[in-house]
């Protein structure tokens, strides 16, 4: 027992000098910790306490940090590692009110918990928060009286909008009113979005802190987003809000609709475009994955840096070891969904193996309800996509019309012997990356010309059309991989040239996956009707003269565009937020105008969209519905005489599409012999000359500051690799940088524009994946040790994984570095804790020699 208070009291004083704290020793005092700028913090007098330094002197704190003027200012209650700091809580505050201080930090060591004891519940830390940090918090009071009872109308937004609007003319004028509305952007709260900030505000007199909005895909998530931010700032009760999303494309998007919102009174930035003066912001929007990347949000923030953190789709993007970044934050905390938590009908984790996709989607799913503190599985507020088509006041939403589409073959995919997809996640920004499908013969008897032709001609056939102009209206296409979507797009626009001669050239369809140069403005482009121009089927109508974007996963999460038709699932999907979020591109109300003009007289032709197809090649509804009622059945065409039914059914061509694998690589380096100082100098140099380049390079160094590493990436494999002059790849910049662990371009191109200061070793990694893992896992911590030992042999030995993958414990009996009697010590529970972690969110390829 006494050695482990003794290592607790070893590491909460290193916590504390690396928060900023220092001892020292005054006079005959005990010792003393001094802050920058003589700011103190006195430990208590351990001569008498025994061998038990928890047992304190006339119940003092075990530590007490003083402010600049010597006053109490935080209490720190210190436990052995072999005890839960949350036992320390009463005996912390008892003595916090004696002395007025009202911030609380508890740890053992290992585990440590910081607790405002006027509002809310001991929060996780993984770092002591500084005097300067808390001192600025301090000088900032908040008062929760002030959110509650802030009165939010429907114009809240509005009023910050033009402040005045109610007194002008062309609002006062019925007449005039909704254009004038139009014109300058105004956005007014509809009844169920000011219902989820009342709900909200009730749960904060009930002093949580804590809240979850599950609200469906189009009902305005941004806007109660920018309400919140509103109150919390208005109030007082927030000086800076954190923005947290999952996708690049929705930075910008995110910053755009804040700055459209509450520009005349708050500030929004991007973090990337503002490393240096973020501070100056009251809105920080960022992706959670370029915090997590090499821990860079303990580098940039303190934990006291955001009074409010926002995480939109929050079952992403605080999902696995990205929930530490979330948790790192002291404060008030938002999560936003269109995911509900029982949307995986009758799945069993327990029966899956822990790669299956329902078993991740539905461990992330439980997490994100747990880390809101609706463990129930009843949100702060829930609207559905229900709701939303019955809303007395809308309708707000429109329900698809459901167009069954599948093949024999393709119906396989999803069932549970057949096919299955492995999905690390928010593990990468770019979603092109993360569809990756595995099983027999899946490209054999899925690439072929014949069912890609049949899959097209049936879209093209059945779509529904633009209600003005008469053409195919506007539409997305998700699709396996890029190549998958490549081949897709040729095979439209062959299509389109043949039904409609002379209408477009070549651009009917065009790919959108993030390694087409300019992707993201075709996004924006085909949203705001201009994409390759306008239309040609009607002049002076404004709609796209492209109308099909196709693409892999970069328009699933945020994107609204409105006037969309049809949605066409030419891949299976085995995540529910998946699902609901692609489903959701189309469920956005709209009308279609035109002005036509007559005999000088002007005639305002309106449509409204009622419904939406969504397309549905695999049978993806019914995976998620249970035998969801079809609107239409459609056989698939005979392309060629040939039906694209099934194997033995239509004899598939030879002509097969290759399959393009997104499985990390997992290939080891060949053994080498051990070159010498001349060699080792010539590595050196040759790396310098590759960072060289690459750092002159404006393109490349363009993409990496947006964040576009595929791009980047791509553009250095192609254009500077394996070239005659030196004949630089990937497998010589590695051994010039000489790491005991397998480095990726990421990394390397981090290092050369100055994101990150180093390269870290294997150990270094494993211990940053541990406290992100610590930081989101609960265990009891008289495991600590156990439970950290069986993280890195897991992380590193491919034998004890392979052992655990395939349920045989007893081998553990031959294995050097993890044995059967260190299981039991550790417990299956744990055990399964630690598999089920690493597995969702960890790369394993980055810990390999």
């Amino acid at each position: 027992m006494a050695n482990k208070e003794a290592k607790a009291r070893i590491k909460i004083n290193a916590m504390l000098a690396e928060a900023g704290w220092r001892f020292f020793d005054e006079d005959s005092k005990p010792a003393n910790v001094v802050v920058e700028q003589n700011v103190k913090i006195s430990r208590k007098q351990v001569d008498e306490m025994g061998e038990d330094f928890e047992k304190t002197v006339n119940g003092s704190a075990d530590f007490l940090l003083l402010d600049e003027n010597g006053k109490p200012f935080i209490v720190l209650e210190a436990k052995s590692e072999a005890k839960s700091p949350i036992v320390g809580k009463e005996q912390a505050r008892e003595y916090a009110k004696s002395l007025y201080v009202k911030y609380v930090i508890l740890s053992n060591g290992n585990l440590h918990y910081f607790w405002n004891i006027e509002k809310g519940n001991p929060q996780l830390i993984t770092a002591f928060p500084s005097y300067e940090s808390l001192k600025s918090s301090k000088a900032f009071s908040t008062d929760p009286s002030r959110l509650c009872n802030e009165s939010v109308g429907h114009d809240y937004i509005a009023i910050t909008q033009m402040p005045r609007y109610e007194s002008d003319p062309k609002y006062v004028n019925p007449e005039t009113r909704s254009q004038f509305i139009l014109e300058n952007g105004l956005r007014f709260l509809r009844i169920y979005q000011q219902r989820a900030i009342k709900a909200l505000q009730e749960n904060a007199k009930r002093g949580k802190t804590r809240y979850l909005f599950e609200m469906a895909t189009g009902t305005g998530k941004t806007l109660v987003s920018a309400a919140v931010i509103k109150l919390f700032l208005r109030t007082g009760n927030a000086k800076r809000v954190l923005f947290l999303v999952d996708r690049l494309e929705l930075e910008n998007q995110a910053q755009k609709s804040f700055r459209d919102y509450l520009k005349n009174d708050y500030n929004t930035v991007i973090l990337k475009d503002h490393k240096e003066d973020w501070r100056k912001a009251d809105i920080v929007v960022t992706t959670v994955q370029s915090l997590l990347f090499n821990s860079k949000y303990r580098r940039l923030f303190k934990p006291t840096d955001f009074d409010l953190v926002i995480s939109d789709e929050a079952h992403r993007s605080i999902s696995g070891n990205s929930r530490a970044v979330f948790e790192y934050f002291l404060g008030y905390k938002l999560g936003l969904t269109a995911t509900p938590k029982d949307y995986i009908k009758n799945v069993d984790v327990t029966h899956l193996q822990s790669t299956d996709p329902r078993a991740w989607e539905k461990r992330q799913l439980l997490d994100t309800y747990e880390t809101f503190g609706c463990e129930s599985g009843e949100p702060t507020f829930r609207y559905s996509l229900l709701d939303g088509v019955n809303d007395p006041d809308g309708p707000f939403l429109v329900n698809p019309t459901v167009v069954d589409a599948r093949t024999e073959i393709t119906t396989k995919l999803l069932s549970e012997e057949g096919y299955a997809v492995v999905n690390k996640g928010i593990g990468s920004e770019d979603e092109d990356e993360e569809v990756t499908f595995y099983g027999r013969d899946f490209e054999k008897k899925f690439f072929s010309e014949n069912t890609n032709h049949a899959f097209c001609k049936v879209f093209l056939e059945n779509s529904l059309h633009d209600p003005i102009s008469g053409e195919i209206g506007k539409s997305i296409v998700f699709c396996v991989s890029r190549k998958h979507a490549s081949k897709i797009t040729q095979i439209l626009n062959e299509h389109a040239s043949i039904m409609y001669p002379g209408k477009y050239n070549s651009d009917f369809a065009l790919q959108v996956t993030s390694d087409i140069p300019n992707a993201q403005m075709y996004t924006v482009n085909f949203q705001n009707n201009n994409l390759r121009g306008h239309t040609s089927f009607l002049e002076n109508y404004r709609s796209s003269k492209t109308r099909v974007c196709v693409t892999v996963g970069m328009m699933t999460t945020g994107y609204d565009c409105t006037d969309l038709l049809n949605v066409v699932l030419m891949r299976p999907i085995f995540s529910p937020s998946d699902f609901v979020q692609i489903k959701g591109r189309g469920t956005r109300i709209y009308d279609f105008k035109y002005k036509k003009t007559s005999g000088g007289n002007e005639e305002i032709i309106t449509k409204e969209k009622s419904t939406f197809k969504l397309f549905d090649f695999f049978g993806n509804c019914e995976y998620f519905e249970e035998q969801f009622d079809y609107d239409e059945v459609i056989k698939l065409p005979q392309i060629n005489g040939k039906s694209s039914h099934g194997e033995g059914e239509s004899g598939h061509s030879g002509n097969i599409e290759p399959f393009e694998s997104r499985v990390p690589d997992s290939i080891k380096l060949l053994t080498e012999t051990q070159i010498g100082l001349e060699g080792m100098k010539i590595d050196r140099k040759l790396y310098e000359k590759f960072e060289e380049r690459v750092r002159n390079d404006e393109f490349i160094r363009e993409q990496v500051e947006q964040g576009n590493y595929s791009v980047a990436e791509n553009y250095i494999i192609q254009e500077l690799f394996n070239k005659p002059d030196d004949y630089i790849d990937i497998e010589k910049l590695r051994r010039a940088i000489d790491l005991d662990r397998r480095i990726n371009l990421r990394e390397i191109l981090d290092k050369i524009f100055g994101f990150i200061p180093g390269f870290k070793t294997k150990q270094q990694l494993i211990e940053d994946e541990f406290e992100q893992f610590k930081q989101t896992k609960a265990f009891s911590p008289d495991k600590y040790y156990e439970v950290k030992i069986f993280f890195e042999v897991y992380l590193t030995d491919k034998q004890v994984r392979r052992i655990f993958e395939d349920r045989n414990p007893q081998l553990l009996a031959n294995c050097p570095t993890f044995s059967i009697g260190d299981l039991k010590a550790l417990g299956t529970d744990n055990a399964k804790m630690v598999i089920d972690y690493i597995t969702d969110n960890v790369h394993l390829s980055r810990f390999t020699n």
